[in-house]
């Protein structure tokens, strides 16, 4: 097939994707509040003429579109939340937020969403056209900042009967993902001791907020005795009041470890269990553990990788044009100078001559209109993610495309004040363009699915998956507003 045909089928449909992709841009909900956000993606989909099936693994904004029948599954993530605190006027080069201490899509989730539907239906089409049998999925996976959504319809089977899944994400530079992420453990320790006064009776207090300091300096100490990759982050969520004249009677601290390997985080939780567990016995008082989430590390699959790069390379990076330049300029002018192509020398590493080149052409143009070249390391990003969740359950692989100006920090103002233009728009298309070419070749090239099957088998060989333990329900964090 001329995959030329995908690329002309998403691009009829681009205006009616860009305006979906604004609309979820406005209502910038946080994790597991994105009832408005799925509701827009549930319009779109059954616009394309797909079964919606909703509450998927028991997540009330997890939802599931469905077309065809039978095997192979091929499955399209995408997510739609938005983050705490980022608000952000559209189309600005300055910092100014549109709702002041409101919500902001600064990891670009309101175009990942629509883009993996518009590769769903593109799928769809030639498939119809074609004739060919199988079964074409889009998952709604929200949550995926600080609730891990995907991890949670995992351990409750949504996936147990995909062939593949492919998915993507907004950036600052256009590649396929070789490297993993890093595993991780959301927990809160509460802890419970006795008022009084501070002055008058302080033998009489047991202070909750005493054992959260001393929990801290015994993690500070636990951070030379744990493996390098390991990262053990916190916030005092509730030091216990603002009276410094009351013994605190209850104090909260939010920690969010990390390691390579899910197994590597279960052994880190649990020394931090044990460090807490001293902390209230040194201040004689009781303390309570609730464990919020987990995500896995990434199972990488060369071949489901490799597949992806070799459509990415057809299809090309977005075709920017001068306006497109000149909002990148500005953005990129104001972007933090140090560290500015930390980033770009990250993706690069291990290319050798062609990664150099790359990042010297890179530097010279504020528009990611340049491929790096695929590095398959396996090595783990810094942060964390809940693909890796269903990289455990079926081969999976992502790419990485350029949406917003080069040097752009994620999780930035920068990002959300990108997230409507059309540099952003071009970005989504063309990803979705992409991920339905490898859905089609998924699709109707058996060995090659056998092949990425057959990888993700062997690498999970004397691998145990960790799921969230049973029990643990979906929730945002606390102080996120929607």
């Amino acid at each position: 097939m001329d995959k030329k045909k995908i690329g002309e089928i998403i691009e009829a449909r681009g205006a009616r994707y860009a305006e979906a992709a604004d609309e979820i841009w406005g209502y910038a909900e946080t994790a597991f509040r994105e009832r408005r956000s799925m509701a827009a993606q549930i319009r779109l989909l059954e616009e394309e003429g797909f079964r919606v099936a909703n509450n998927v693994g028991g997540v009330e904004t997890a939802f599931c579109g469905e077309w065809g029948e039978g095997h192979p599954v091929i499955a399209f993530l995408g997510e739609f939340d938005a983050l705490a605190g980022l608000s952000q006027k559209a189309g600005l080069d300055r910092r100014e937020a549109e709702v002041p201490g409101g919500n902001g899509h600064g990891c670009g989730h309101n175009l990942l969403g629509v883009a993996s539907i518009a590769a769903a239906a593109a799928l769809k089409k030639v498939m119809q056209e074609q004739g060919l049998k199988g079964t074409v999925r889009y998952y709604g996976c929200p949550g995926e900042e600080g609730g891990s959504g995907k991890a949670f319809m995992v351990r409750e089977g949504a996936f147990a009967d995909v062939d593949a899944a492919v998915t993507w994400h907004p950036s600052n530079c256009t590649f396929t993902a070789g490297t993993s992420s890093l595993a991780n453990a959301q927990i809160y320790y509460r802890f419970r001791g006795v008022s009084a006064h501070a002055a008058a009776a302080p033998h009489l207090g047991r202070s909750a907020l005493d054992a959260v300091e001393l929990m801290n300096v015994g993690v500070q100490f636990l951070r030379e005795h744990v493996i390098q990759e390991a990262r053990m982050h916190y916030a005092i969520t509730d030091a216990g009041g603002v009276s410094p004249n009351v013994v605190q009677p209850y104090a909260e601290v939010l920690y969010l470890l990390r390691a390579p390997k899910s197994g590597q985080v279960r052994e880190i939780v649990e020394r931090v269990d044990r460090i807490a567990q001293g902390a209230a016995l040194m201040t004689d008082t009781t303390v309570e553990k609730d464990f919020v989430k987990s995500c896995a590390n990434i199972v990488n699959n060369e071949t489901m990788e490799r597949c992806l790069q070799k459509n990415l390379e057809f299809f090309g990076a977005p075709d920017f044009d001068a306006a497109d330049a000149e909002f990148a300029r500005k953005i990129f002018e104001t972007t933090p100078e140090p560290g500015r192509f930390e980033d770009l020398e990250k993706r690069v590493r291990g290319a050798g001559e062609a990664g150099r080149q790359a990042l010297e052409e890179a530097k010279k143009d504020p528009l990611p209109r340049r491929i790096l070249p695929y590095v398959p390391s396996g090595i783990p990003m810094g942060g964390s993610t809940d693909v890796g969740d269903v990289s455990w359950q079926t081969p999976t692989a992502q790419i990485y495309m350029g949406t917003w100006a080069n040097s752009t920090p994620g999780h930035s103002w920068q990002v959300v004040t990108a997230g409507k233009s059309p540099m952003a728009h071009k970005g989504m298309l063309q990803a979705g363009k992409v991920m339905a070419a490898a859905g089609y070749d998924l699709m109707t090239d058996s060995e090659l699915l056998k092949k990425a099957q057959n990888e993700l088998k062997e690498r999970l060989r004397g691998e145990t998956y960790v799921p969230i333990p049973k029990g643990v329900t979906p929730r945002g964090l606390s102080g996120a507003k929607s």
